[in-house]
């Protein structure tokens, strides 16, 4: 059987991304410009910058993912592209160039889902996932449990009926002058500091559900700071320690409460959050004890990749299900 080579690009947020993935399975290239250092000192992406970012990197970012894979445009069977959810300048931006791309090489286009996408990360890395398994997405935008009975057939368990937890991230970093990103920059501050000097809450909701909340954490967190930058003592480091470990340990114990009532012991992580280092040694640890096998991607697969983009778009391209030349981008989740 031939091989099949497929183009991802991602320009959901503030990565221009491509990659050329073999098979489904096998990344052949992952080239990635960040705009990381950009965005920083605003304290957080601003859409405008982005959608024009990757307006000016798109073309030299995809013609270098097939210079590392030491291949010509006309070798790829198919190019995928992130059509939702996300930014909607920065998605138009990969949606326009693929649509044009797909079009001049006459090849067929594939509309990825980009949460599908960190979900099907885990598969570029581990071959050996048994299903059904619970799967934990959790990232700037979104923080939900899915209960899966195979890569393509899953449902929805809980969400976040309010924050995301890497949007509480960002805000309790924003708000403590620890920078951007906020989940790097907490995870490093925390290092530094020692949970448990103060409680902060740990919303568990109903015992029954597996819905999130990190408002009321994130509002905790800022009004404690404000009473210690008056009284000095709390230090900021100590404050990260304990918001962070609250975090944790609610996305943790829903996770494995909802693999223990459904009975799998098969436990996913995906999106930009799994790649704490904190979540992933706390959820191993704890999944461990019960004999749960936890997977998560590398850190390069965690944060937004087209390599991700190309993988899952694979069965898509297999069952022909392919998107018209009129695809269009959605800033929401249409569905996950």
């Amino acid at each position: 059987m031939k091989d099949i080579l497929i183009l991802g690009i991602e320009t959901s947020c503030d990565e221009t991304a491509a990659s050329i993935v073999k098979n489904g399975r096998h990344i052949l290239s992952n080239v990635i410009n960040s705009q990381i250092n950009i965005h920083r000192e605003f304290g957080g992406i601003v859409p405008e910058i982005a959608s024009r970012k990757h307006i000016e990197n798109i073309a030299g970012v995809v013609d270098n993912a097939f210079k590392e894979a030491g291949l010509e445009y006309s070798d790829c069977d198919a190019i995928a592209v992130t059509n939702q959810p996300g930014l909607i300048g920065a998605l138009l931006v990969g949606v326009s160039f693929a649509k044009g791309f797909a079009w001049a090489l006459n090849r067929p286009l594939l509309a990825v889902n980009h949460l599908h996408g960190h979900i099907y990360a885990n598969v570029l890395e581990h071959h050996d996932i048994s299903f059904p398994a619970i799967c934990l997405v959790v990232s700037g935008g979104h923080t939900s449990l899915l209960h899966m009975k195979d890569m393509n057939d899953y449902r929805v368990i809980g969400e976040t009926r309010d924050d995301a937890a890497g949007e509480a991230f960002d805000k309790v970093a924003r708000f403590l002058g620890l920078g951007y990103p906020g989940g790097p920059a907490i995870q490093k501050a925390a290092a530094l500091g020692t949970a448990g000097k103060i409680k902060l809450p740990r919303v568990f909701l109903d015992k029954n559900d597996f819905e999130f909340s990190f408002s009321g954490l994130k509002t905790a967190a800022m009004n404690m700071w404000k009473k210690a930058e008056k009284s000095g003592d709390l230090g900021v480091f100590d404050l990260a320690a304990e918001f962070q470990q609250a975090l944790v340990e609610v996305l943790v114990e829903k996770s494995l409460r909802a693999a223990r009532i459904n009975r799998v012991d098969s436990l996913l992580m995906a999106g930009g959050v799994a790649a704490n280092e904190h979540l992933r040694l706390l959820m191993k640890e704890k999944a461990d004890q019960e004999n749960i096998k936890v997977y998560y991607p590398s850190l390069a697969l965690c944060t937004d990749n087209a390599a991700m983009i190309a993988g899952v778009a694979y069965q898509q391209y297999i069952t022909k299900s392919y998107a018209p030349l009129e695809l269009n981008a959605y800033p929401g989740l249409l569905s996950l």
